[in-house]
């Protein structure tokens, strides 16, 4: 397939280069429209199969690759597999209408760096784009809580050995292990007796300190780093 080219309003060194992976023309079409329309993201390639994606990424590089699962030829996890074992630098987004947790975990298994699902607001994906570009890590809150109960262990008390060379506090700690578990900012306060304000600044600084945007990027920051 042709590598199509676009020009954003940035300059070229900070434009988001794109591949998207997708069966579906008009799912493409409006992909595409709704990335591009952000000036700061180019798609300089497409593709309508697993076999022929790997090709095109691995000669454009591209910064990111939004990638259907459910793929002719090779679905999307096996893509994604093939991609992280070839070394590339090039992140991946899964964006897919599958919600099954066993799909999203194997995607995040094979290495996929972000997990948007379609019937999500296109301002999913072009977060997630963005996100994983920077080097970060997205999830789709519909599927959010799937990844975290899934890859996170059962909630701790205390300070577990993994954590040794973490940066955050026994505090941060058990702040964040609950939102690994799907707790939210008032119910934290009540587990662990400390006003919501409390809560919240410590939310602030553990955003701070694991360089993430949101609580989800901080909690699969520290579980792939064992700190949790």
């Amino acid at each position: 397939m042709v590598p199509k080219k676009t020009l954003g309003l940035k300059p070229l060194s900070e434009i988001i280069t794109v591949v998207l992976v997708e069966d579906h023309a008009l799912t493409r079409t409006g992909l595409r429209t709704a990335l591009e329309a952000t000036g700061e993201i180019s798609v300089v390639a497409e593709a309508s199969d697993g076999v022929s994606a790997q090709a095109i990424i691995l000669s454009e590089r591209p910064a990111v690759a939004v990638v259907d699962i459910g793929l002719p030829g090779r679905d999307g996890v096996a893509l994604t597999r093939i991609l992280k074992s070839e070394g590339t630098q090039t992140r991946v987004v899964i964006f897919t209408m599958n919600e099954d947790p066993n799909e999203v975990l194997a995607a995040l298994s094979a290495g996929a760096d972000a997990y948007c699902v379609k019937s999500s607001d296109p301002s999913t994906v072009i977060d997630a784009v963005r996100i994983v570009a920077g080097g970060g890590a997205y999830f789709d809150g519909r599927i959010a809580h799937v990844v975290l109960q899934h890859f996170g262990p059962p909630l701790l008390s205390g300070e577990s050995s993994s954590t040794v060379n973490s940066p955050l506090s026994p505090r941060e700690l058990e702040v964040l292990r609950l939102i690994a578990d799907g707790v939210g900012n008032q119910e934290i306060g009540e587990r662990l007796q400390i006003a919501l304000g409390t809560v919240k600044g410590h939310i602030h600084d553990i955003l701070d300190k694991m360089a993430a945007s949101d609580r989800t990027e901080a909690a699969v920051k520290a579980l792939r780093r064992g700190f949790l």
